[in-house]
């Protein structure tokens, strides 16, 4: 396969709709597919309460092996050689349901771009937990996206070419 052929992903997860903006701009930036990652199982506003030490939320994070089921897979994987994976920050870290994302395939030389949203929190300890689960892959450092402009998601995006 040439490498005019190979296309650029824009995966995420987004519990409220905040990561989900973001990946829709982000995939228009980058003239890329969008898929979105949905749990088998939706969260629900009671499921995200963080305060709640016995939430689906808290419960699934404390458990950095709990793999949340998804619902849907991309087809063709094989076709993509950049992967921009979106999700919001929970406890610092990405939900697990991320690692049950890139655990599904193999991505092995390809490029994988983390991006997330935030309410106040930076990236965290992200990579430590991420890079485990697509071992093969030519990591990027994660961006905020939060309040990024379409200009500068452009620019940002060019910068990794």
């Amino acid at each position: 396969m040439s490498n005019q052929s190979k296309k650029t992903l824009v995966a995420y997860f987004s519990a409220t709709g905040t990561t989900m903006e973001a990946a829709t701009q982000l995939a228009k930036a980058a003239n890329a597919d969008l898929h979105e990652i949905i749990p088998a199982v939706r969260y629900t506003p009671a499921d995200l309460n963080w305060r709640d030490k016995k939430s689906r939320s808290t419960l699934e994070m404390e458990d950095k092996s709990s793999r949340p089921a998804i619902a849907n897979r991309v087809e063709n994987m094989e076709q993509y050689d950049t992967v921009f994976v979106g999700f919001p920050i929970w406890w610092y870290i990405a939900p697990t349901i991320i690692n049950t994302f890139l655990e599904q395939y193999d991505l092995t030389g390809k490029t994988v771009v983390p991006f997330f949203t935030s309410g106040g929190s930076g990236a965290g300890e992200t990579m430590r937990y991420l890079k485990p689960s697509a071992p093969g892959a030519n990591w990027v450092d994660p961006k905020n996206l939060n309040y990024m402009g379409e200009a500068e998601m452009k620019s940002w995006v060019q910068s990794l070419k």
